[in-house]
């Protein structure tokens, strides 16, 4: 029986695809998805979504996570059918064999670097206290989950050294949790922050919290479904739960408005980058954090360039 054969490249490698006649294609029996009776109304137009129902979450559905089952035994078992397909990944598997090293970086006193030794999923990240000190896994991301599908999507160390705030996102998502995790020990801390997204963390100079930015929980039966309005700065004292973390800023009036807060290397002034959908350009702003019930202060009003905080006198 005639296969073609296709070969394609990318920066990373040559992928050898080997696609089997229309005739074989016409043999596989994909799994039925049902539709439902689902119209919505877009400014006068209705527009028919039969397959709403596959957009729930496979965690939570389980009629969704049987259907991506189904699918994925037909495509599984098509796969096993090439015969050059073991060859393929020995040879990649080899090239991909080798240790790889992340440029080093120093914070809060201490040196950090990400290791691959080769096959791992995703990198760790070891911490030495002098360039002398043998390294020590500080975070391992490919422990954070038994798929494999959690990543490590950030870290923000405080200034003293003690502590490192750190964003975990599963199945790709831009969603993250910031976790904290003390880094003598390694042991997390209790606090967890939930429904970020387009943020990171700043800590205060005196290490006991941190500002970041997010979305209000969404309701029952729509998460990961409404749009990212209305993003708001928050500031999260450790060992108080989320519920209780004070709010910097927000703007009502200006639901696609995004909020980056920044503690300055003085620890003295918080300034908040302001940002509108995808578009480069940002207005600035900024806040006395020696005066607890100030209110930020306009420094660039508009969104006509972009604009990064360097330093302060």
């Amino acid at each position: 029986m005639s296969r073609t054969r296709l070969l394609l490249s990318c920066s990373a490698c040559l992928l050898l695809v080997l696609a089997p006649a229309l005739a074989d294609e016409t043999a596989l029996k994909y799994p039925k998805a049902r539709r439902v009776e689902q119209v919505d109304d877009l400014h006068d137009t209705k527009v028919a979504d039969p397959y709403r129902w596959l957009e729930a979450d496979p965690r939570e559905s389980e009629e969704v996570a049987g259907w991506i089952e189904a699918e994925n035994s037909v495509t599984d078992k098509w796969l096993a059918g090439i015969s050059q397909r073991d060859a393929i990944r020995e040879r990649l598997t080899g090239l991909w064999n080798y240790q790889r090293l992340g440029t080093p970086f120093k914070a809060g006193g201490r040196y950090y670097h990400y290791r691959n030794d080769g096959l791992q999923n995703q990198s760790l990240l070891y911490v030495q206290g002098s360039l002398d000190d043998d390294p020590r896994i500080l975070i391992d991301p490919n422990g954070l989950s038994k798929d494999g599908t959690v990543a490590l999507s950030g870290t923000w160390f405080s200034k003293d050294g003690r502590l490192v705030a750190y964003g975990v996102s599963s199945a790709g998502s831009d969603w993250k949790e910031i976790r904290v995790r003390e880094i003598d020990s390694g042991r997390d801390l209790p606090d967890v922050i939930k429904w970020v997204k387009f943020s990171g963390a700043s800590w205060t100079r005196d290490g006991r919290g941190f500002f970041y930015s997010r979305y209000a929980a969404p309701q029952d039966g729509s998460r990961f479904q409404n749009s990212n309005y209305y993003q708001k700065l928050y500031y999260h004292r450790l060992g108080t739960p989320q519920s209780r973390d004070v709010l910097v800023y927000e703007r009502p009036d200006q639901k696609e408005w995004g909020f980056g807060g920044s503690v300055s290397e003085d620890g003295r002034w918080l300034t908040i980058g302001v940002w509108q959908g995808s578009a480069p350009r940002n207005r600035l702003m900024y806040k006395d954090l020696e005066e607890p019930y100030g209110a930020p202060v306009t420094l660039i009003p508009g969104f006509d360039a972009r604009y990064s905080f360097i330093g302060n006198e």
